[in-house]
């Protein structure tokens, strides 16, 4: 190990280290060459939001719950969190940091991606309106 530092909110470990035993040389312990192999994309979060939307186990899953008593949850939700959206970028036009907008982003479209589910559509659907919009 050569170095360990912490990102900026303190929730991420990179260790800098040389690999040795192996060709190429591994450093995590599912036996790839380091660990930051998984992708999220649009398809695993909407197969993961309809996986909880078909298990419909309420106590142990937020989405779950959300849908059994949808729409009304999931719009509150939606305007909840465009409004903490709006806020976020207010407070970053008055200096605030920024990092909010983001964050606060992925709530929204988290919960717009439930909302879709709910009513059987899905990403793929707003993907194809945007272009069809660019066309």
């Amino acid at each position: 190990v050569h170095s360990i530092r912490m990102d900026c909110d303190n929730d991420v470990l990179l260790l800098e280290v040389t690999q040795t035993g192996h060709t190429p040389g591994l450093a995590c312990h599912t036996g790839r060459h380091s660990c930051f192999f998984q992708t999220l994309d649009k398809a695993q979060l909407a197969k993961t939001i309809a996986q909880r939307q078909a298990a419909g186990d309420i106590s142990g899953s937020y989405i779950a719950k959300l849908l059994a008593q949808a729409p009304d949850a999931v719009l509150k939700k939606i305007a909840e969190e465009a409004g903490e959206l709006i806020m976020a970028c207010k407070d970053a036009d008055a200096g605030k940091d920024k990092t909010r907008i983001v964050a606060e982003t992925a709530d929204l479209w988290f919960h717009c991606l439930i909302a879709l589910a709910h009513y059987g559509l899905g990403p793929d659907d707003v993907l194809a309106e945007l272009a069809r919009r660019e066309g």
